[in-house]
């Protein structure tokens, strides 16, 4: 499936997580927690487990990405971890953290590689919420 069909399928809550070394994530998510690999290639790593998909990331997939530099520099907690709430208007959303004093680390932006309209919001406790709506 093509990433743009693929980004419009999710619904409910996923987790993407960011890896410094994929090959190492695929033999945890693998031989570890027993999880289906639904994709793998050299940037990404689609799971499956426990009535649930997730996704992992390479680094360098979000070399121009705010997340990619903001996981590298973090000291808190969530970094590196994108908690994705799809069906939620990014746009909404935005406006309510900015109005109760929230980050906003990134958009809301069209991201059509994901077929996506999202922004990545940075909770009281770090961590890096993603509400999104299919475009």
């Amino acid at each position: 499936m093509r990433a743009p069909e693929y980004g419009q399928s999710l619904n409910g809550f996923t987790v993407n997580l960011l890896s410094s070394n994929l090959h190492r994530a695929l033999i945890f998510q693998r031989e570890v927690l027993a999880a289906e690999i639904l994709h793998d290639d050299e940037d990404l790593l689609i799971l499956r487990g426990y009535g649930s998909d997730w996704m992992i990331h390479a680094d360098h997939t979000y070399d121009k990405h705010p997340l990619l530099d903001d996981t590298l520099k973090a000291d808190r907690r969530g970094a590196g971890v994108e908690l994705r709430l799809h069906g939620c208007d990014p746009d909404r959303a935005f406006e309510a953290a900015l109005a109760y004093g929230f980050k906003v680390l990134d958009g809301p932006r069209f991201q059509p590689d994901h077929g996506l309209r999202e922004a990545h919001i940075i909770d009281e406790d770090g961590y890096v919420w993603v509400p999104d709506i299919p475009i």
